[in-house]
């Protein structure tokens, strides 16, 4: 049975691997970072990858879906940003993801998007993307998700729209996400890779041998007195800070001691630690991303690697994402083949009973 899924702002797919492993077929998918095209095509086979500008892509050339899943840039809403949101060029990006939602009419859609969108000076704009989204046809909900909680080893706090087309008569319930008691430590994602790793080169670019070593590399250089102003090592035993898309900011390694606070905004590193300060490699954020490792990212620059991986959506919560969204469209009894057909050829159309 074939399951059509869009992808649109797609990265290296971490949202659209969750969905394949749900058993969604990705079979088109849109992005226009050209240091992320090796990666994705390399990762996502059966997947044809449109590397067009967004914006210049007509939505007659978009094959025909049941769902659009996809995070729309997310700088202009970050909390570490501008927050200019829709006055923004890039939160403005919002707006394609809606005329293609509109236009194709599947029947679910999954935004993701920074926590700093529910900030306060963001809610006019806020309502009017979900207006919008109504505007299209869908019954929308959102949620702050915190990754953790859903066997992700790391905090990582999301928000994610996801909406149902009307004709549906369904809702989807957050409430219903399978969430673990038990929060994955980092003992649990990487204690196995431990003293295996690799330097990068000195000005940051990969080694040669680096791709076929699984990734295992690790940016050097310096640190800023923002990155030195709050403690960034976690323990063994607990989950870790949000991976970001820089490797400038990838966090130390639990090897290492935590930080000591010296003053305001200030921390040093613990010269008595048992082992050196280093960052994350990049297959040690991968996992902390939940990626599996058969899934090898391609890169010149290790900042390119770091930035990859930082601005996906782990898998693991993404799965669980698609397997709810999965539960309701074979859930729905009101929902039926003539419904169906009247928007989408019939080889696309779902035997839900």
């Amino acid at each position: 049975m074939q399951l059509p899924v869009i992808s649109l702002f797609s990265g290296c797919g971490g949202l659209d691997l969750g969905f394949a492993q749900a058993g969604f077929d990705i079979i088109w998918a849109n992005e226009f970072d050209k240091d992320i095209w090796k990666t994705y095509e390399a990762n996502h086979g059966n997947t044809v990858l449109d590397k067009r500008n967004i914006r210049e892509i007509s939505s007659k050339v978009i094959p025909d879906c049941i769902g659009i899943i996809g995070g729309p840039p997310c700088q202009s809403w970050s909390e570490a940003g501008t927050q200019k949101g829709m006055n923004d060029e890039r939160g403005q990006l919002f707006l394609e993801y809606i005329r293609i939602l509109r236009d194709k009419k599947p029947l679910f859609f999954l935004a993701e998007n920074v926590s700093g969108m529910l900030h306060q000076k963001h809610e006019a704009a806020r309502e009017n993307i979900i207006a919008a989204f109504q505007e299209a046809g869908y019954k929308v909900a959102y949620k702050l998700l915190d990754a953790k909680t859903y066997n992700v080893p790391q905090e990582r706090k999301r928000v994610i729209f996801i909406g149902y087309r009307i004709d549906l008569n369904q809702e989807f319930s957050f409430e219903h996400l399978m969430s673990g008691s038990y929060l994955p430590t980092l003992r649990d994602s990487i204690a196995d890779l431990w003293q295996i790793e690799i330097p990068a080169t000195k000005n940051n670019r990969t080694r040669e041998e680096a791709c076929n070593f699984q990734n295992h590399e690790y940016m050097q250089g310096g640190f800023s007195s923002i990155y030195m102003s709050r403690n960034r090592v976690r323990s063994w035993n607990e989950p870790f800070f949000t991976i970001q898309a820089g490797g400038r900011h990838a966090p130390i390694h639990p090897q290492a001691n935590k930080m000591i606070h010296i003053g305001k905004d200030q921390f040093t590193f613990d010269l008595n630690s048992p082992y050196p300060y280093r960052r994350l490699s990049v297959r040690e954020c991968a996992r902390i991303q939940t990626f599996p490792d058969k899934f090898i990212f391609h890169y010149d620059n290790l900042i390119s690697a770091y930035k990859m991986i930082g601005n996906a959506v782990p898998v693991n919560l993404s799965f669980v994402l698609a397997q709810a969204i999965k539960h309701d469209l074979f859930s729905v009894k009101h929902t039926t083949e003539s419904i169906l057909e009247s928007r989408f050829s019939p080889q696309l159309s779902l035997n839900i009973s």
